[in-house]
């Protein structure tokens, strides 16, 4: 099981970035997935989580801003960034927990991990 984080970038306050999270190997509509961020000096924190039925999750900081969604078609998992801030630069990173039905908040809770990408917001 292999996955891809993919789309990060350098952007300006207030602009909009989609992240790719690919699956080789694995048929991700199978698993939960949660997409984390670390920032430098900064624990990994879950932003977004959702769950094999289609359930989100998202952290309080980023309600309204960062959404969540599948592809199922493209087996790919989405993290559309919104009306991005300074204070959400960090590297994003997805994981992937088999059968999840529910919310997962800790990486040790997932099984599999793909590298980061890294998204700057400029403000």
């Amino acid at each position: 099981v292999q996955l891809q984080a993919s789309g990060g970038g350098l952007v300006q306050a207030g602009e909009s970035l989609r992240l790719s999270c690919s699956g080789s190997g694995v048929a991700l509509e199978g698993w939960g997935i949660g997409w984390f961020r670390q920032a430098p000096g900064r624990e990994r924190e879950l932003v977004a989580s959702i769950s094999t039925g289609g359930r989100t999750s998202s952290e309080d900081s980023v309600k309204g801003r960062l959404t969540i969604f599948r592809d199922n078609a493209k087996n790919t998992v989405y993290l559309q960034m919104d009306s991005l801030k300074p204070e959400d630069t960090a590297v994003y990173s997805c994981a992937a927990r088999y059968g999840a039905s529910g919310t997962y908040y800790y990486p040790n809770h997932y099984d599999y991990y793909g590298q980061g990408t890294l998204v700057t917001v400029s403000s």
